[in-house]
Order: structure tokens, then sequence, then C-alpha cells
């Protein structure tokens, strides 16, 4: 999260708003499951595409997908089974917070953070 020093609401709302790219990452951040907890020895990851996760929170509780994109700078994802029906009848992805879902099974294609989950494990 970005250091901000201000007590007040819309300070830190405004630093949340306007903050760089390279830290709205750590926006994207969604806890594990109690099986993904217990195997790497933490509580929490980066959300990436890939990644199956479960909705935890609204309207879709309980949905399960795979993550299909990850928006930086509304710092949402968008999940494979989440969509909204239009009026025309064409159905559109519904972005949900990352805080809202908790991830069941991660993507390991990427060695370095296949290494860096396992690093922090020992």
């Amino acid at each position: 999260m970005v250091r901000i020093l201000s007590k007040q609401p819309r300070k830190q709302r405004k630093a949340r708003y306007n903050a760089p790219l390279h830290t709205r990452g750590t926006y994207l951040h969604a806890p594990f499951d109690a099986d993904l907890r217990k195997k790497y020895e933490r509580r929490n990851a980066r959300v990436i595409v890939g990644d199956t996760v479960m909705v935890m929170r609204g309207d879709f509780r309980g949905s399960t997908g795979v993550v299909d994109a990850v928006d930086l700078q509304t710092a949402k994802v968008v999940v494979h089974s989440v969509t909204l029906t239009k009026a025309d009848g064409t159905e559109v992805p519904r972005p949900v917070e990352a805080s809202n879902v908790q991830i069941t099974k991660l993507n390991l294609k990427d060695p370095k953070r296949v290494e860096r989950l396992e690093a922090e494990e020992e």
C-alpha cells in the first residue's frame, strides 16, 4: 500500500487513486485458501492471469473460475464465470475487487513466481 502519513480518509483515497502503477500491484493481493496457506506458509499472494479463484463477497459469492484479466488501473480482476447479462442478451464480464476473491489454485508457469513462493516458505 502507498505510505501516507495522514489519517484523513480523503488524503488516503487520493494517495490510492494517484498511486503509480508499480505500487498498485499491492492492491491486487488476495488471500489463499486453507490448503495453499498450509503449503506455502503465507496468507496471500498477488492475483495473476491463470489463477483459479473463488468469489467470497457480493452477488457472485461461491462462484469459481479462472482469472481472465487483471486491471491495474482499477485494481480489479475479471473472473471467467462472473458475468452480467445486458438488456439485449449479451453477457459482459463483471470486474471483482481482488480482496473479495480467494485463490484456490495458483498459476505456476512463471519460474520466478515459484521461486518467490518457495523462498519465503523456508
